[in-house]
């Protein structure tokens, strides 16, 4: 099948989507602008949604619809898109949310990161305007201290950003060796994980906007539990991991690359 290994750079878009049928057709029209073939993965939407998405995977050219059975999480229905996509003949997919919170405006920078290194990991790394919520800008800090010590490294500035691209081969491979996580945790602990078997970072400042009258799925009390078991599970890994971090960072691996 083809890849980045061999050369071949066959991107598509991959957009996770639980019951934001308001939105999802203008993301949708803006990444087919870029010319990107989009995979939307519906994870157990309500039928208003799921007739918004039967009518864009029959009327748009370029898009195809997954549908999960239920709502599993957003990581279940990532994973899905990503094995997918890679079946599919992909090289890389640009995971976006189906809210509008992500500039897509972007997506030419992300594409162009990843043809100059297709290896790697291609992070956004947010700017955020006032209408960010002031707890989760405060909260983000802590993951992100956080991460830095699981990796033992700066490589990554924004775990918790939905707006990144990914090598399929190398990302299926570590989906294969351990399932990732199903829900809010997903995006962090891939994050992690990737870095931990020697996937190179690039960060791409992009505008972040959190939409006036927005749907979150995040819930406060347990998806900071998860979150919280998880950076428990990341640091005891990091721990055997520490001698073989450490060395790469003293060779300049995993670098920070903006």
């Amino acid at each position: 099948m083809p890849d980045d290994a061999h050369g071949r750079f066959a991107p598509c878009a991959l957009i996770p989507i639980y019951n934001h049928g308001s939105t999802i057709a203008g993301t949708v029209q803006a990444l087919r602008a870029h010319g990107l073939p989009v995979l939307i993965v519906d994870d157990g939407s309500d039928a208003a949604t799921r007739s918004v998405l039967d009518a864009l995977a029959q009327d748009t050219d370029g898009v195809r619809l997954l549908r999960l059975p239920h709502n599993q999480g957003k990581g279940r229905a990532i994973s899905m898109g990503l094995l997918a996509a890679r079946e599919a003949g992909h090289s890389h997919a640009l995971q976006i949310d189906a809210d509008g919170q992500h500039d897509t405006d972007d997506v030419p920078r992300f594409l162009d990161a990843a043809r100059a290194r297709p290896r790697a990991l291609i992070c956004g790394a947010p700017i955020y305007d006032a209408s960010v919520p002031r707890a989760r800008l405060y909260g983000r800090y802590v993951t992100h201290a956080c991460v830095w010590l699981e990796t033992l490294s700066l490589a990554i500035r924004d775990s918790m950003c939905g707006y990144r691209l990914y090598p399929l081969a190398a990302t299926c491979a570590e989906i294969a060796r351990k399932p990732l996580p199903a829900r809010m945790d997903f995006d962090t602990e891939t994050a992690v994980r990737l870095v931990w078997r020697g996937m190179p970072v690039v960060n791409v400042p992009t505008r972040v906007i959190y939409p006036a009258n927005g749907l979150s799925h995040f819930r406060m009390f347990r998806d900071n539990l998860r979150i919280s078991a998880m950076h428990t599970r990341l640091l005891l890994g990091m721990l055997p991991r520490a001698p073989r971090l450490l060395w790469r960072r003293f060779r300049g691996e995993n670098a920070c690359v903006d």
